[in-house]
């Protein structure tokens, strides 16, 4: 009965130490829990191109800590649910980290599960509620809305010198925290907030949103959706005649949008975290590599993915051992140089909420492409804001 005893410990203890450290033995176990189908099917195929291209550039490279990088890919459908089924699987699959979801409101229901098995999460999400409630295994790839809104906020008041905005919103987790954030942002400025106007995700018609803006007589229109949808309301908006301002977020004039709106999109203008077109020569040569390797050009998702494994490679450098919990605490105020870490495209700092900082942009759509038009300064520099004092890097051609 002891021997049996004894036998069924020892096995248990074997199977608990397969569980923390088993993902060391032979290569470092990423999960894509990503969004190929559905409303978020450009967002999330971006995504995993970009972490799919990073981890064969490192593998490439020698991996880290001598070790080589594996990924797997599952499908969310776009579904919070089926995103947190995928995650409990890879789970237990012994993952040691999980890229995705992008969607803001698939990686709050999803994030729970990496938090309790202890997994580091990284979501190109923008939500300001991901990291608000105080998961230490969650890590943004990307601005949250609360650190970009008060960027393009100071750019509608003091570039723009709009007086009143109509806000055209998506009602979904992504859309209302935008215009949480936004209102937020334009709470004691000179710019007041006229109107807001409710769509929804995979809307089609955006005839009456636009004919409310119109009825606000706004000076300018803040446009906060996703990728398809923006471009519908860019293309209603010329259609009913709008010419004053169309100001939005990264996703307002991303390249998918782009090609949707075609010439609708010229004028539009967002401020933008990464973009391709950015004058920086590490971004350039990403958005060679991609192009090479998925003979398209990358949107901001691709970006995403992309220098969020380098800046988990980073971490577990920085760790020094292949632990998860070393490498979670590693991220919390982790500085990544692009000049070590190239692949992280710009210097980068995160806080001990998971949130990230750099340098971002103000894009202006011209000829059916992103024009830099100025630079925006990371909010923990000393100068803040919008600054036409900051020229845009020259790019070595």
């Amino acid at each position: 009965m002891k021997k049996r005893f004894a036998l069924k410990l020892i096995a248990a203890c074997a199977i608990a130490v397969s569980a923390t450290t088993g993902f060391a033995q032979d290569a470092i176990k990423i999960a894509n829990i990503v969004e190929l189908s559905g409303a978020g099917a450009t967002a999330g195929t971006n995504f995993k191109n970009g972490v799919e291209l990073a981890v064969k550039e490192i593998n490439a490279a020698g991996g880290v800590l001598g070790k080589k990088i594996q990924t797997t890919t599952a499908d969310t459908q776009s579904n919070p649910g089926v995103a947190k089924g995928l995650t409990q699987k890879a789970i237990d699959d012994n993952v040691f980290a999980i890229f995705g979801p992008v969607f803001s409101g698939s990686i709050m229901v999803s994030m729970a599960e990496s938090r309790r098995a202890e997994v580091p999460n990284f979501t190109g999400g923008e939500a300001a509620s991901i990291t608000q409630q105080g998961n230490p295994y969650v890590f943004r790839t990307s601005f949250t809305q609360d650190t970009a809104m008060p960027k393009v906020a100071r750019y509608m008041t003091d570039v723009a010198k709009l007086k009143s905005i109509a806000i055209i919103y998506v009602n979904n987790d992504f859309g209302k925290g935008g215009l949480d954030s936004i209102k937020k942002a334009l709470a004691n400025s000179s710019t007041k907030v006229v109107s807001e106007i409710s769509t929804e995700s995979g809307q089609i018609d955006f005839s009456a949103a636009v004919l409310r803006a119109k009825q606000s007589n706004a000076d300018g229109i803040f446009a906060y959706s996703n990728e398809d949808e923006s471009a519908r309301l860019l293309r209603e908006l010329k259609k009913q005649g709008w010419t004053k301002p169309v100001i939005g977020e990264t996703t307002l004039t991303g390249q998918k949008v782009i090609d949707l709106a075609g010439e609708a999109a010229n004028g539009a203008i967002a401020h933008v975290g990464l973009t391709v077109d950015a004058p920086i020569p590490a971004v350039r040569a990403f958005k060679a590599k991609f192009e090479d390797a998925y003979k398209y050009v990358s949107d901001h998702n691709g970006m995403k993915g992309y220098s969020g494994v380098y800046v988990l490679k980073a971490a577990i450098e920085k760790a020094g051992k292949l632990d998860r919990k070393a490498v979670a605490q590693a991220m919390k105020g982790l500085k990544v140089s692009a000049d070590k870490y190239p692949g992280a495209l710009m210097d980068t700092e995160f806080d001990n909420k998971g949130d990230l900082d750099r340098m971002s942009f103000i894009v202006q759509v011209k000829n059916g492409k992103q024009e830099v038009i100025d630079t925006v300064p990371p909010l923990g520099s000393a100068s803040k804001g919008v600054s036409k004092a900051v020229p845009a890097p020259a790019v070595k051609k």
